[in-house]
């Protein structure tokens, strides 16, 4: 469970499109009887569920797995992530605070170094390398390849994704990288992607932390 103060010309629809929640569990969660009236200055509890999730939660346990493709997750900070390893969801809190602290939600075109910055702060490993390099530069003795489409690794918090090549410009070149958040749609890597997809990328690879 996290804090967010409201702010004037917030809306309860407008916060649970952001924090990637909805209306209802808000209302619930923060005993608010009408929806439609919220007040300024007022502590707003958000938190997450198996269904509606915000940041890096609501992820659901299990490798295994199909496809879906880029945009943008909500809020400036996040609460655990369920599901997956601890080391996944140390890695998934680290991902969407680097994400937040670069482009928060608008692609900088550094991806490689939030994930860089996020395993280094989640797990202490350094690495290097563009999008389509990190695949190659994780120790092999810290994360190991799993064989699962992006529609199940999306659920599961902490994952690194690994694209070779997307359809712009310098992703045809540098590749794409993200960690999942476990929310079963959202990333992050310099900025929070909230629909995660394989629409124009390819040579799709997902890594796990190892305990």
């Amino acid at each position: 469970m996290s804090n967010y103060r409201i702010r004037p010309g917030d809306t309860l629809s407008a916060l649970a499109q952001r924090f990637g929640t909805s209306v209802q569990k808000l209302a619930k969660d923060n005993n608010i009887s009408n929806p439609d009236l919220i007040f300024s200055g007022n502590n707003l509890k958000i938190g997450h569920s198996g269904t509606d999730s915000f940041d890096a939660g609501g992820g659901r346990q299990g490798l295994r797995g199909g496809n879906t493709g880029g945009a943008d997750v909500g809020g400036p900070t996040g609460v655990a992530p369920t599901g997956g390893t601890d080391k996944g969801r140390r890695l998934a809190e680290a991902a969407r605070a680097a994400a937040m602290g670069m482009g928060g939600y608008n692609s900088q075109g550094l991806c490689a170094t939030g994930v860089s910055r996020a395993i280094r702060n989640a797990l202490g490993i350094g690495v290097s390398g563009n999008g389509n390099q990190i695949d190659n530069n994780l120790p092999r003795d810290k994360f190991r390849q799993v064989d699962m489409s992006l529609e199940e690794a999306l659920k599961i918090p902490g994952l690194v994704l690994t694209w070779e090549s997307t359809s712009t410009r310098l992703g045809s070149i540098y590749g794409h990288t993200a960690v999942t958040l476990g929310d079963g749609h959202s990333s992050a890597s310099d900025f929070i992607e909230r629909n995660t997809t394989n629409s124009g990328r390819s040579g799709f690879k997902v890594f796990v932390p190892i305990e």
